[in-house]
């Protein structure tokens, strides 16, 4: 590009400053709007992923519920216990399958004090698995092991809330030290990051000690399993049917009464989510598209209408000697200059936006006091999503503008000194 055409192309902006300046806003909106509705969906997006990712993809949990139909002689409506036996079913029967198995019983308003500081919750006891299951991450100390369920050890794992509570100064001290759950000694092996979810709000104990001290039998509560060998949804919905009907033959409750037994399946969730996510993000980008068009037919109408106002011009242009081939690269090269230009400042604005959602709103939480979940997180767009719109809209401003440019360029040019 040379000096000249430069210096042309600059001459005619400056002539037309309302018709420049309405292409560009044309340009700038489609591709601002693009960025900033792409970066609003990713902060409701990435906030439920965040959700979802609390939780292993490739588990399930199983608890018992109450039945639907009369079966083998017993009336409906009687309620279901999981236990030890379903707990060897779940281990011995699908072991192409099942991973690992554990279980998970819980007893709450308990109170858990550390000489004069004290703190109310719930003791849940559990198999080591449950650290990978529901993704507990350790600050100090570890999780339940195996020989802690061996041994039956009356161990402690607390959440840091309830560690920051009972030992505020030097939380970390409290690895190791005995604490009392309701005027039983336990010990203090690890303290885990709370997330606040609603989820990770219980101090955790080996399974076979609390149920000892407890004295629930041969009661499993929950039973909690990963899984493998399970990638499609046909495939987990084989399996669940299966795994019910071999659950509820324990129980002699009929093989397909989904009420006497409950599957919570994280993988068939995480599918459902993703589909729901896809759907989102469809919408999104029609939305954003639709908006990139209008910039698009924008830019092409008032490249016409340019076209059209500079008729005479070019006439006189091919009058004293000038190519269709230099009308042609006139037309073109300001077409891309401003489409260039302002797609710049448009993607430049967007980004912007987005920076400033992040800063502001983009780590939003909503409490209801129990728990915390986050609403928006991390609004932003990748920056080849951003480049790749301001491309688009620059190739498409230079479409706009190669068709009248070629009509303009075959023009005779006693014709065109007749235009008005």
């Amino acid at each position: 590009m040379n000096y000249a055409l430069i210096t042309e192309i600059w001459s005619t902006v400056r002539r037309n400053k309302l018709r420049t300046a309405l292409t560009g806003f044309a340009v700038a909106w489609g591709i601002f709007m693009l960025i900033f509705l792409l970066g609003a969906g990713n902060g409701l997006i990435n906030a439920m992923m965040l959700q979802s990712d609390r939780f292993l993809d490739n588990s399930m949990m199983v608890g018992g519920g109450s039945t639907s139909k009369p079966y083998d002689g017993l009336k409906e409506g009687r309620r279901i216990q999981l236990d030890d036996a379903d707990m060897a079913v779940t281990s011995r029967n699908f072991p192409g399958n099942v991973d690992e198995t554990g279980g998970s019983l819980d007893q709450s308003g308990l109170t858990i004090s550390c000489g004069p500081n004290y703190v109310s919750g719930t003791l849940t006891g559990v198999f080591p698995n449950e650290i990978k299951v529901n993704k507990k991450e350790m600050l100090y100390g570890r999780f339940i092991n195996r020989f802690d369920i061996e041994q039956k050890r009356k161990v402690l794992v607390l959440s840091e809330d309830d560690a920051r509570e009972l030992l505020p100064v030097g939380t970390e001290r409290l690895v190791g030290r005995y604490v009392d759950v309701d005027s039983v000694a336990f010990r203090v092996v690890g303290i885990y990051k709370a997330d606040r979810s609603g989820m990770n709000k219980s101090a955790f104990t080996s399974f076979t000690a609390f149920r000892t001290i407890y004295n629930k039998g041969d009661d499993v509560g929950t039973i909690v399993f990963s899984f493998k060998g399970l990638d499609t949804q046909e495939a987990n919905d084989v399996f669940e049917s299966q795994y019910r009907a071999r659950i509820n033959r324990n129980h002699r409750a009929a093989p397909d009464d989904e009420s006497a037994v409950w599957i919570w399946n994280r993988f068939t969730q995480n599918l459902q989510m993703n589909t729901g996510v896809a759907i989102i993000r469809t919408a999104l980008w029609v939305v954003g598209l639709f908006t990139l068009l209008s910039g698009i037919v924008g830019v092409s109408n008032i490249m016409l209408i340019t076209v059209k106002e500079r008729t005479r011009e070019f006439g006189i242009r091919k009058a004293i000697g000038a190519k269709p081939s230099s009308i042609l690269r006139l037309i073109i090269t300001e077409s891309v200059v401003i489409t260039t230009f302002f797609g710049y400042i448009g993607m430049v604005l967007g980004v912007a936006a987005n920076e400033y959602m992040d800063a502001t709103i983009g780590r939003t939480k909503v409490s209801s006091g129990l728990f915390e979940a986050t609403m928006f997180y991390d609004p932003t767009v990748g920056i080849d999503v951003c480049v790749a719109a301001t491309a688009v809209m620059v190739l498409a401003g230079t479409l706009a503008g190669l068709i009248p440019a070629r009509k303009a360029a075959r023009i005779r040019p006693i014709e065109a000194l007749r235009a008005e």
